[in-house]
């Protein structure tokens, strides 16, 4: 039987402020079905340029956009039966400093850009055509300029206005050293919204604690777990096509604390909604310890019960499974399936036949 090819989609998108980019779910969604093994989303925009804004002050609306783009992929993706999709959703301003990798649209052949330049989409395949002019005004590989380009409409986005920061000024804007831990299995959206929103904020290094493979035997379908190896390898590799530059520790642990529990130059960590009560036992620990006061940082638009984003993408967000748990279970599934498949040929292949005057023509039943 032949393997069906693997289709890598691009899509690059320039973003005027920091609100949710509705304006961009038709491509996305288009984006997402036209990709069956991996879509890249790269955002552009002046404010992600280096000292551009505050990134603690911006948490709320970086993370509240990340997770919109995310859920919107995930979504079209788990509809299309294929929760395996990688997707990675980059940030990258226009100065000169910020750069893609040379490779970035390795295996594409066609540019596909939203009428009026609001977006581009690199694929594949496509047979969509329209007009409009490039302004993201961004530093691009050439092997995506050569790539011939198509455009395609995205909604009005009308009526948005820009979000505001938080008020907090006696944090810094970056804070030098920032750590988060968790399973990391079968690195999916929510696992990269984390991962994206320590690096976002840490001028110099993120620790990521990641758990070891003894203290999760408990987890349903543990026989499809990645091994410890490979997930401190897909940690690895994500941030650093995220953020690259910055210092990263993969470190593994074995308990709620890992390096926050004896490191004194760790300023902040970044913990989800689900996982608050693990911050409070790190910082009463520190405490006893006499090591300085962590800044928590809360992912909580990933939860289902956030009442930061608005009814119709919490709506969207519920209708999308960001776990590892589901995502185990649907290759659990299919390895039954193919199991019973398999099962049953070899059944039908045992059957006894009768010899007719034409050959073997009929199984005995």
């Amino acid at each position: 039987m032949t393997t069906p090819k693997t289709i890598s989609v691009l899509l690059l998108a320039s973003l005027p402020s920091l609100s949710t980019p509705h304006f961009l779910a038709p491509v996305i969604v288009s984006a997402a079905n036209a990709a069956s093994g991996r879509l890249c989303v790269v955002l552009f925009s002046r404010l992600f340029d280096p000292d551009a804004i505050s990134h603690t002050r911006n948490w709320d609306n970086v993370q509240r956009l990340l997770t919109y783009i995310y859920v919107q992929a995930t979504k079209t993706a788990q509809d299309m039966d294929n929760p395996l999709l990688q997707v990675d959703v980059l940030l990258k301003g226009m100065s000169m400093q910020e750069t893609l990798p040379e490779d970035i649209g390795e295996g594409c052949e066609v540019v596909y850009r939203v009428s009026g330049g609001i977006a581009i989409v690199v694929s594949v395949f496509s047979s969509l055509t329209g007009n409009a002019s490039d302004v993201i005004a961004a530093a691009l590989p050439p092997s995506l300029l050569e790539l011939s380009h198509r455009y395609i409409s995205a909604t009005s986005d009308e009526g948005r206005t820009s979000p505001e920061a938080s008020d907090d000024a006696d944090i810094l804007p970056m804070l030098p050293v920032v750590a988060l831990g968790g399973t990391f299995d079968h690195l999916h959206a929510g696992h990269k919204i984390l991962l994206s929103m320590a690096a976002w904020i840490a001028s110099q290094k993120v620790i990521v604690g990641v758990t070891n493979a003894t203290l999760l035997g408990s987890k349903s379908n543990a026989h499809v777990l990645e091994s410890l190896e490979t997930r401190k390898a897909n940690v690895q590799t994500f941030l650093e096509l995220f953020k690259p530059g910055l210092e990263y520790d993969i470190v593994t642990i074995d308990d709620v604390y890992g390096p926050t529990g004896w490191d004194p130059n760790i300023q902040g960590l970044v913990v989800s909604r689900e996982t608050i009560n693990g911050a409070e036992m790190i910082a009463d620990h520190r405490e006893k310890k006499q090591l300085p006061k962590l800044t928590v940082f809360v992912i909580d638009v990933i939860s289902h019960t956030s009442s930061n984003i608005t009814e119709e993408d919490l709506s969207l967000l519920r209708q999308t499974k960001m776990s590892s748990t589901h995502i185990r279970n649907w290759i659990a599934e299919r390895e039954k399936q193919q199991q019973e498949a398999q099962t049953q040929r070899t059944e039908d292949q045992s059957k006894p036949v009768e010899r007719g005057e034409f050959g073997w023509i009929s199984p005995v039943v």
